[in-house]
């Protein structure tokens, strides 16, 4: 086959033919106009650049519709070639996108976030975070004063997702019944903690970075950071800005689990990009909040019952790993310091 009808079948296939034929669903709730989120069982693909991209969210894989099937079924190239012209015409299933301008959406979120009330002491929300989740009433107290709570339907809630100028872009939803992202909003970091803290611990979930903190009695050298289970754009622009700080050290708080592995690589990759300190932070279990309240474990999505005591958590597992000597100034290695889907 010439490489120019390569180039033309290459363009008339697209990504998504080949996942939908694979066995891949989409998941609509985790998905934009611009990412498109494929799963098939533990597997998770994103389709992108109008559907002629794609990665593996779980490992560095990436490529075009050749790649793709390579990745998918590891044949040789006439295969592959034979599998994507066996596509040509196939016409995979389109997300229903209700979504208007991103403008629009922007506006929306923030107008929803606004409408709806704090947390307060015993509310639905309250007791969900306390005696499901067991969240000290300190931690509790502390995110209202910064504004990152919200009460969410049926006892849910809503923890805000801000960007680097503060302005909330979207909030995770977490409850005994429901967990999701909030329709029409971005991810980019929840955030708890001084603003101005050097120390950057980034988990996987708004639960997650408040039930370390507290376990670390809320360090006031530490701004807990969570990703919402997302790699967004945004959010590794917004990693990358804060990782920038003088003095900054990058804390890979992810679970302890393959997808947290992936994760904590990239945060690696950040670290020496930005010439900050590096620091895995594993929890012994496979996450936070499991530590912090082992009974969580029963039922992960969020239908706990029992908030036994967690005042002496053991203790987690740690590697560190400091750049190259050249990515840094003396003066910052002097400075561095130590330490929706329904529920199935």
């Amino acid at each position: 086959m010439e490489k120019k009808d390569i180039e033309e079948l290459k363009n008339r296939v697209a990504c998504a033919a080949v996942l939908e034929k694979a066995g891949f669903a989409i998941d609509l709730k985790e998905s934009t106009r611009k990412a498109v989120k494929y799963r098939r069982g533990g597997d998770i693909i994103i389709v992108i650049h109008q559907g002629r991209g794609w990665f593996d969210a779980l490992s560095d894989a990436r490529g075009d519709v050749f790649s793709l099937v390579e990745h998918l079924d590891g044949i040789a190239f006439p295969e592959i070639l034979q599998r994507v012209s066996d596509l040509v015409g196939f016409v995979p299933a389109e997300p229903v996108w209700t979504r208007e301008s991103r403008a629009h959406d922007a506006a929306a979120a923030a107008d929803r976030w606004r409408a709806r009330r704090k947390p307060w002491p015993g509310s639905l929300t309250w007791r969900y975070l306390r005696d499901e989740r067991g969240i000290p009433e300190g931690v509790i107290r502390a995110a209202l004063r910064h504004d990152r709570l919200r009460e969410g339907p049926y006892g849910s809630m809503w923890a805000a997702h801000l960007d680097n100028d503060g302005v909330v872009t979207g909030w995770e939803e977490r409850g005994p019944q429901w967990r999701g992202f909030a329709s029409g909003g971005d991810k980019v970091l929840f955030r708890f903690g001084p603003t101005n803290a050097t120390r950057l611990c980034i988990t996987e979930a708004a639960i997650d970075a408040m039930s370390l903190a507290a376990i670390e009695d809320q360090r006031p050298d530490t701004l807990y950071l969570s990703t919402g289970g997302g790699w967004a754009p945004a959010t590794v622009a917004a990693i990358r800005a804060l990782s920038a700080r003088p003095v900054a050290r990058l804390v890979a708080a992810t679970d302890n689990n393959r997808q947290g592995e992936v994760y904590a690589d990239r945060l690696a990759a950040i670290a020496q990009e930005v010439g900050c300190e590096y620091e895995r932070l594993r929890p012994t279990p496979e996450d936070w909040n499991e530590q912090l309240h082992p009974s969580s474990k029963r039922k992960k999505e969020g239908d706990e019952k029992e908030n036994p005591a967690a005042a002496c958590p053991p203790s987690a597992s740690r590697v560190k790993l400091r750049p190259r000597a050249a990515a840094l100034d003396p003066a910052d290695r002097r400075g561095g310091r130590g330490g929706g889907v329904r529920k199935g």
